[in-house]
């Protein structure tokens, strides 16, 4: 079976950069090509097909969240398999372990769960703190164990695959709205082994050292609200800044933060982000219609590729990438899942 929908275009942009905490030098756009973007529609309907996770063996997982299944694509087919979660599960984001085994975050019922891809059966990990209500975005540390946000919850948690054990550190309260929470969100590891998290409800990000668990907590400008975030090959923190249409940057070590304006403007709405062995930075602008497709060169600090989505997208809420393919996969809102093949790397001499 083939895609869907497959978009491919030529589009130049020049980098619109904006005053920030440090100003972004203005530098030459390089000639440069776009992805080729590729969708297989999902056999279940209104689904809310999200969070594909490339498996050892080339398939590619995602949950359904509004109809409670876990789901996998072979891409050389187009051939779906389906997998029923336990009532109400919600289920938020997926990922698969070198072993096989398939972990999703039940974002509605306060529980981590753990499928055997070949027999189907799955294995229910409750919080340990009824608090902990909503697990949501999930990234394995150098060990295999699991770090996870919970949003509404108010926690950044770790979880032992081997004893199912889980320890939640707990996140201050938003201090725009005392007793509510920061709303702790997307969540990367760094080369180091530490989790980063955006905390959705303030303008902040968090690092938790994972030895003694303590966080560190890094400001961003006012009336930021970072949802996503990626980790460069230096260790520099990029996110997605939803409320201001920003891609911002931040140097862990002095804490300076750059920003630069999405192509779009404030009503960007930047959802979904994947970052590739090269440093290019793939986001989705979900504010405007259809969903806007941006990449943008880390090493060279500029935007190089923009095109639209072609079933609209309706709103791309996460992205994976996948280096042995060079392939960012994400799912739809318009049930649809999609990859992003990306074009080879053109370096222009400075």
């Amino acid at each position: 079976m083939n895609p869907l929908r497959t978009t491919t275009l030529a589009a130049a942009l020049t980098a619109i950069l904006t005053p920030a905490s440090t100003l972004a030098q203005e530098t030459e756009r390089p000639q440069g090509s776009d992805p080729t973007l590729e969708e297989w529609e999902v056999p279940w309907e209104q689904s809310r097909p999200r969070d594909p996770y490339v498996a050892p063996d080339g398939r590619v997982w995602f949950v359904g969240q509004r109809s409670h299944y876990a789901a996998v694509l072979d891409p050389m087919t187009g051939e779906f398999a389906k997998y029923d979660l336990p009532d109400g599960a919600g289920p938020h984001t997926v990922v698969v372990g070198d072993d096989g085994m398939v972990w999703y975050t039940g974002n509605r019922v306060g529980n981590l769960g753990r499928i055997d891809p070949a027999t189907g059966d799955i294995e229910i990990f409750p919080m340990p703190d009824e608090r902990a209500r909503d697990p949501h975005t999930f990234a394995f540390d150098a060990a295999g164990d699991l770090w996870f946000t919970v949003q509404g919850g108010n926690f950044v948690g770790k979880f032992w695959r081997e004893t199912g054990d889980v320890r939640l550190v707990e996140m201050p309260d938003n201090p725009d709205r005392p007793g509510s929470s920061t709303r702790p969100y997307g969540l990367k590891m760094d080369s180091r082994d530490r989790p980063w998290a955006t905390l959705f409800g303030t303008n902040q990000l968090v690092m938790i050292d994972p030895d003694t668990f303590e966080p560190t907590y890094y400001e961003l400008p006012d009336g930021a609200r970072p949802r996503r975030l990626v980790i460069d090959s230096r260790d520099i923190v990029w996110y997605v800044d939803y409320a201001r249409g920003y891609l911002g940057r931040v140097d862990p070590e002095s804490g300076e933060v750059t920003e630069w304006a999405n192509p779009s403007g404030e009503g960007a709405r930047p959802y979904g982000v994947a970052i590739d062995r090269d440093d290019r930075i793939w986001f989705v602008e979900t504010g405007v219609r259809p969903n806007r497709f941006v990449g943008f060169d880390a090493r060279r600090e500029e935007y190089i590729s923009e095109m639209d989505v072609a079933s609209g997208g309706g709103t791309i809420r996460h992205m994976y990438y996948d280096p042995k393919m060079n392939v960012v996969w994400f799912g739809t809102d318009v049930n649809t899942v999609g990859r992003a093949v990306l074009p080879a790397v053109r370096r222009v001499s400075d």
